[in-house]
């Protein structure tokens, strides 16, 4: 605590670049589920796979998953995470070369019956991307479309080839799945310098090695594309409701077609090209003749939005899907349809498996319900169905007056659960907790610095918890928290994050003195990144010397010690208890360094060789040099005063300033070290008679003076209210004192009770 000049402190410079944050994302107790809606999905055959056939998953949770069959029972044989956020579409082209796009602007190449290695990170798109077409028969080919109205067409055997060296961050290492950053930051096979509209930056560079073949016609958003077996004929559609049609050898456009009144949502073409079946937010699936360049039939079907399509082989019959949440099967020349089930949410896309169809939902769970791929006579048989009109209002009316008929199936033969995902959060105000609710209103208390849930209460009122876990207490807010992907998102963004700090009594840590500031977005980092500097650690020293350098050019001698991890002794500090995350279901981290583009990866899954430029320089300078940026607001002034009509005084300047996390038996002693006593302290007149003045006994040793041997004691007030002693400045502030002005505290003798 220390005196200031009443004009108050300078303000904190103005930072001159936006600096990269770094996110952890939250995984529950089971992290082999997806823990929100699942947008994609595609099969594995087995004459592909050995015996085995795979479903794949693509989730609004940012991760893939390949479920594998034991018995009929399912299970996650492998996780695939680097995007960082929503996967939109995923398909498999080739022996086992998985595609996926995500909003996240990429579109990113896996190996399929790997343990979840990407091996090529596309960086082409402005905007989020949103779906993808392959050709049966040609492995080579991959179509991309998104929001940004760009389709690009892909040689993916030209992709994944190694780049030419033209500089450090076009290096391929996809031949080795284990170094980088799970490969996520993949050399770009074409960069551009775009923006991105979900504020993730996109590495700009010159354009080098492999650029795809640009489809350029659409004005708007691109929602679906569909291409046939050789890869010779790309159908696209979006929110220009036309279908546009496209030659993907050279991008030129061959045709438009019209018809749609909404949104283009979903397309399909058969083996030869020739016809193509579209679905669109204005409820209506329309089958094209695109020798004919013209729509030849439309199915009045569904009652919303058509989201989700999948053809027999012999592309006689469709199964449809949507918003309806309904699941219809309708065959495309007699126009009979019928309702195969009833789903509890809108269905996003279908997947057909031998004599079955997969169902993926806005749920984190995916369902196979029988589908008779076969025979689809078979489904007909059982009765219910009803003939597709070509009026999307006359289908509308039968749905009103509750004419539907009763669905073919009630139970799906299989389910893959998902978890629920998280709706509703509060960061609590001790700022180290956040309180959550799911879908299924079950309510569980999280702690952030330590990655774990510490309390499942069930379903019960979250008001109700949310006001009973209340404490008075203040804390600056060092981060942010999102749900996007159906579970806890926590940022952290410099110099905001390192704000708060508390006493190292108040978190239990031992071994430090107990008035030891503790700063917890450092020690949040420090546990984060504790797998890779214990890898680190590790390696040989002249590998470890060769990714050391982990500044840029321009910031190289600023800051030259930060090189020296090694021998760094902050970086040898240990990880502190109320910071250990879990090694089971870990956090992922979700960051972007100097190079490649933003990455994510669990942090049990550091190999100690990803380079130091992958991170941001402001996490390294914190947990490997212990130095933090400046911060503002870290302290408080105010002013202390003698209570009215006491008589104790004490010797002191104008305004005081001291830290917001100071407590309010501090200022106590300050009081008692600075009193100065007018009169005897056995004649102190107290309001309401003579009151006892010493804490503890009251005995007085002969011959001393009793403030010299015994503290006095002295209560402090603000607002006339007494202030626990435990309280900080900064809750006292908010809590009590709740004025923009300087914080006034009294203090005075305190009057027994």
């Amino acid at each position: 605590m220390h005196r200031v000049a009443s004009s108050g402190s300078n303000g904190g410079s103005v930072r001159a670049r936006k600096e990269k944050k770094l996110t952890f994302v939250l995984n529950d107790a089971n992290d082999t589920q997806h823990c929100a809606g699942v947008n994609c999905l595609d099969v594995l055959k087995s004459s592909v796979s050995g015996d085995q056939s795979y479903l794949f998953t693509g989730s609004r949770d940012g991760t893939l998953k390949r479920w594998a069959f034991d018995e009929d029972k399912p299970f996650c044989s492998a996780t695939f995470e680097s995007h960082v956020d929503w996967v939109n579409d995923a398909a498999l082209v080739g022996d086992s070369t998985l595609v996926s796009c995500s909003s996240d602007t990429t579109v990113k190449t896996w190996d399929s019956l790997s343990d979840g290695v990407c091996t090529r990170t596309l960086r082409q798109h402005s905007d989020y991307v949103t779906c993808l077409a392959v050709a049966a028969q040609n492995s080579n080919v991959v179509a991309s479309g998104g929001l940004g109205g760009e389709v690009f067409i892909w040689d993916i055997e030209a992709a994944l080839s190694p780049v030419t060296k033209a500089n450090d961050s076009t290096e391929d290492s996809s031949s080795n799945g284990a170094n980088g950053i799970g490969n996520s930051q993949q050399p770009v096979a074409s960069l551009r310098n775009v923006g991105s509209s979900n504020n993730i930056s996109v590495q700009s560079s010159p354009s080098h090695g492999y650029a795809p073949t640009v489809a350029k016609g659409h004005k708007e958003s691109v929602y679906a594309l569909a291409m046939n077996d050789t890869g010779t004929t790309l159908v696209s559609g979006g929110t220009e409701k036309v279908l546009r049609v496209w030659d993907p050898r050279t991008g030129s456009k061959s045709m438009k077609l019209r018809g749609h009144t909404d949104n283009v949502r979903v397309l399909l073409l058969d083996s030869t090209g020739r016809f193509c079946l579209s679905g669109s937010s204005d409820s209506m699936i329309r089958l094209w003749d695109l020798g004919q360049q013209r729509c030849v039939h439309t199915y009045a079907v569904h009652t919303d939005s058509v989201w989700a399509l999948a053809c027999t082989p012999s592309f006689n019959h469709v199964y449809s899907g949507g918003r309806d949440q309904s699941l219809y099967l309708t065959d495309l020349g007699t126009r009979e349809s019928v309702l195969l089930c009833t789903k509890e949410h809108p269905i996003q896309q279908l997947a057909l498996q031998d004599e079955s169809i997969w169902v993926a939902t806005t749920d984190s769970s995916v369902e196979r319900w029988p589908a008779e791929v076969q025979s689809p006579q078979k489904v007909f048989q059982r009765g219910g169905s009803f003939l597709a009109g070509n009026l999307s209002f006359n289908r509308a009316r039968v749905s009103l007056e509750g004419l539907n008929p009763p669905p073919a199936y009630k139970e799906p033969s299989m389910t893959i659960p998902g978890s629920h995902p998280i709706v509703q959060h509060e960061i609590l105000n001790n700022k180290r907790q956040i309180l959550t609710k799911d879908a299924a209103d079950s309510v569980k208390l999280w702690n952030i610095t330590k990655g774990v849930v510490v309390e499942d209460y069930g379903k019960i009122s979250f008001e109700e918890k949310k006001e009973e876990l209340f404490e008075m207490v203040s804390i600056p807010s060092w981060f942010t928290v999102d749900t996007r992907l159906g579970c806890l998102s926590v940022h952290l963004e410099t110099p905001q994050c390192f704000s708060a700090e508390m006493y190292s009594a108040d978190l239990k840590v031992s071994g430090r003195p107990e008035d030891d500031k503790i700063n917890l977005a450092r020690e949040t980092l420090k546990g984060l990144m504790g797998h890779w500097l214990a890898k680190k650690k590790h390696k040989p020293k002249p590998q470890a010397s060769t990714s050391g350098d982990i500044l840029s050019v321009k910031d190289t001698k600023k800051n030259l010690t930060a090189s020296k991890t090694e021998d760094s002794s902050a970086a040898n500090d240990p990880v502190y208890p109320p910071f250990e995350f879990p090694s089971v279901s870990p956090p992922s981290i979700i960051t972007e360094g100097s190079q490649g583009g933003p990455w994510r990866k669990k942090i049990t899954e550091f190999t100690g060789t990803e380079d130091d430029k992958d991170f941001p320089l402001w996490c390294l300078d914190a947990v490997l040099n212990n130095r933090l940026p400046p911060r503002e607001n870290t302290k408080l002034s105010f002013f202390l005063h003698p209570c009215e009509g006491s008589n104790v005084q004490v010797v002191t300047l104008g305004k005081l300033s001291a830290p917001r996390i100071l407590r309010v038996h501090k200022v106590t002693n300050y009081v008692v070290e600075k009193m100065v006593l007018d009169s005897p302290l056995d004649s102190l007149p107290l309001d309401g008679g003579p009151q006892p003045l010493f804490s503890g006994n009251g005995l007085l040793p002969s011959g001393s003076k009793p403030w010299q041997k015994l503290k006095p004691s002295i209560e402090i007030l603000c607002n006339n209210q007494v202030l626990a002693p435990e309280m900080s400045l900064a809750t006292v502030r908010v809590y009590i004192w709740k004025k923009p002005e300087d914080l006034i505290l009294n203090y005075r003798v305190a009057i027994a009770r």
